[in-house]
């Protein structure tokens, strides 16, 4: 299970690229973090059960739905793991998973159509994020994700130079593998000479400020779930380096506050290769396992 079919979704305003991995009728649905694709999910599909089929969407503004057009949002991108979870569901309740910002757009979608789903795995996200009274999103997602968003603003000579850039990210480039490759080649667009990734500022933007700001209605999903859900967190971050992006205290405090979650460590692995590394068969275990 590694080459995937290309679908396409219809949804409110257009269509969204679904990448199907896998072809049983065991089904999960999958959303990607904020600038990626539904190819994050390559590795994890590669070891699912061969009863399983996993359907990655690319969400609004980005991969192969670049060009599809708002609303953007967690109710939207909720909405539209929802419109895949009945159309490929069978009838039957489905697993659904989300990776960083994906873990907030599964969680809400879990908490809003709680018959559509089993089982919510949450990958490195999903958490509330703290917010100091009176800071500034904006200031706050600038110095989040600056470079990430001025590579979205960026044109490269070839498809090379792109690739190359996440050669060198420290994160990615010590456990360069298959997967992170096919990843990242499917990111690429634009005319030769301008490549550039799929990915568009504007829906990056307005995603990330709502993950800043909307704490406390991810807070009210995990409290509410009417689904079993588990977190599996990663040790290292962004820059492949100690602490990761979740702290002990707030997993602590969100499985203490929310009855339906319970956490895991998943060890030697970061934000990213938790779920394009050697882990994602750990990974891919816990969705097959957890009920």
């Amino acid at each position: 299970m590694t080459d995937p079919i290309e679908l396409e979704l219809p949804v409110d305003g257009g269509t969204l690229r679904v990448l199907r991995f896998g072809g049983g009728p065991r089904t999960a649905v999958a959303a990607h973090g904020i600038t990626a694709s539904g190819m994050s999910f390559r590795a994890l599909a590669r070891h699912l059960p061969p009863d399983w089929s996993l359907f990655a969407l690319d969400l609004r503004g980005r991969g192969g739905s670049a060009d599809t057009p708002g609303p953007y949002g967690f109710d939207a991108h909720a909405a539209d793991l929802c419109a895949a979870a009945e159309r490929w569901g069978g009838g039957a309740p489905v697993a659904v998973t989300g990776q960083s910002m994906g873990a907030c757009a599964a969680l809400r979608a879990a908490a809003r159509r709680p018959e559509l789903f089993d089982r919510l795995l949450l990958i490195d996200g999903g958490l509330p994020m703290p917010l100091e009274e009176g800071a500034d999103p904006d200031a706050l997602l600038d110095a989040s994700m600056g470079p990430i968003l001025a590579r979205l603003t960026r044109t490269f000579e070839d498809d090379e130079a792109y690739v190359d850039v996440f050669r060198a990210h420290p994160a990615l480039g010590p456990e360069w593998n298959d997967d992170i490759e096919a990843y990242v080649r499917y990111d690429i667009t634009g005319p030769a000479s301008a490549r550039r990734s799929r990915a568009q500022e504007g829906p990056v933007r307005r995603d990330g400020r709502e993950l800043i700001t909307s704490g406390r209605v991810f807070g009210e999903d995990l409290v509410g779930l009417a689904v079993p859900a588990r977190l599996l967190h990663a040790p290292r971050g962004l820059t492949g380096a100690e602490p990761g992006m979740l702290s002990d205290a707030l997993i602590a405090e969100w499985t203490a506050r929310a009855p339906r979650l319970t956490a895991e460590a998943v060890a030697d692995c970061n934000h990213y290769t938790i779920l394009m590394g050697p882990r994602a068969k750990t990974v891919a275990d816990r969705l097959v396992g957890m009920v």
